[in-house]
């Protein structure tokens, strides 16, 4: 289980524009044990298990990227506790950012998404949550291999969408294991963000695995990204931390349901309302 009670408070929420307009996540893919910097600012993870298998990486901290943020309470205009991950992922309006639905089950308020957010700094602003879109199968049942939800974020008063502030990553689906991803998340224990490489597995024919140490409560809804362009910094998200065990019971092993059909058909209904 990866998600913190934090998010389980009544909220009011409000949108701010981030100055820094049109900026986008640089994110490279790490050379085996090496380092890289993102935006001249961040550390990426350590180097993926490029056979696959043997003892788990571990999340190193970093700086944080654009596209990718914290699910946030708020109480009396104030932030509250993260409890949560997000990713801001391209569409058509420019306003949806896909998470794990486990992450909404029981908050009885709005929540902020605060992207980039690293060290108490919110570099692109506070956006708030407007609609949630989920599976019926998740709604009737919980089943975990729907455990994936669309978030609405309202645009800022001049009516500038998140996606222009903060660039957006593309949703892949039938995605294949093992596939290489780079995976972040934001443990509710600190203010930053952690990162790191490594092959997906086939856990179940519907459910993604992750090997990596570090990814404690609050990690829930971090994105599996794959394919990233060091050119472009952009990548696309084939899963996010969740499903089996709400994302898995101990930081060395995460999970992630797959992204297929229903998951595409979700996007689709969460696009047209939009």
């Amino acid at each position: 289980m990866r998600w913190s009670a934090g998010g389980q408070q009544p909220l009011r929420l409000f949108a701010v524009l981030a100055a820094a307009a049109g900026l986008a996540a640089l994110l490279l893919v790490p050379a085996a044990g090496g380092a890289a910097d993102d935006m001249g600012q961040s550390r990426l993870a350590a180097g993926h298990n490029a056979a696959g298998g043997g003892a788990p990486n571990s999340g190193q901290a970093f700086g944080g990227v654009a596209a990718v943020g914290a699910l946030f309470s708020e109480t009396s205009g104030q932030l509250g506790t993260h409890f949560c991950t997000a990713t801001v992922v391209h569409s058509p309006h420019g306003d949806l950012a896909v998470t794990a639905a486990h992450c909404l089950s029981g908050t009885p308020g709005p929540i902020a998404f605060v992207p980039g957010y690293a060290n108490g700094q919110q570099p692109f602003g506070i956006w708030q949550v407007t609609r949630v879109y989920t599976d019926k199968a998740w709604q009737s049942a919980q089943d975990p291999d729907h455990d994936v939800a669309f978030l609405r974020v309202s645009a800022a008063s001049d009516g500038t969408r998140i996606e222009d502030v903060t660039g957006a990553e593309q949703l892949g689906t039938s995605w294949a294991a093992p596939a290489l991803v780079n995976v972040i998340g934001y443990p509710n224990s600190t203010d930053q963000p952690v990162l790191c490489a490594n092959w997906t597995r086939s856990f179940s024919p519907t459910q993604l695995e992750f090997d990596c140490d570090g990814y404690t409560n609050g990690t829930s809804g971090g994105p599996f990204l794959a394919g990233l362009s060091g050119a472009a910094g952009q990548g696309t998200v084939i899963g996010v931390i969740g499903g089996y065990q709400q994302g898995g019971d101990t930081p060395e092993v995460s999970y992630s349901a797959v992204f297929g059909a229903a998951v595409a058909v979700l996007f689709e209904t969460a696009q047209a309302d939009g």
